[in-house]
């Protein structure tokens, strides 16, 4: 499979390098999608599943955090 073996050739991007890029989509990502399941649980009444989703979402941003300072350090060095 390409995914397993592809190393930069084809996408011109090391894979260390993308998979910072990959790390920190899927923390925005994440944060985004928690947003929308923090609404559902505070619509249904729920303010245990809201905090824990809020938890998670902050873990999330951190990560995004994170994975924007190491790729800026790493793509200016």
């Amino acid at each position: 499979m390409l995914e397993d073996s592809e190393t930069g050739d084809v996408t011109g991007t090391k894979d260390k390098d993308y998979n910072i890029l990959w790390f920190t989509e899927t923390c925005l990502s994440n944060a985004l999608k928690l947003e929308v399941y923090i609404g559902d649980a505070e619509r249904a009444g729920d303010n245990e599943l809201a905090d824990f989703f809020r938890r998670a979402q902050s873990e999330s941003r951190k990560g995004a955090e994170q994975g924007k300072q190491l790729l800026a350090a790493r793509l200016s060095g």
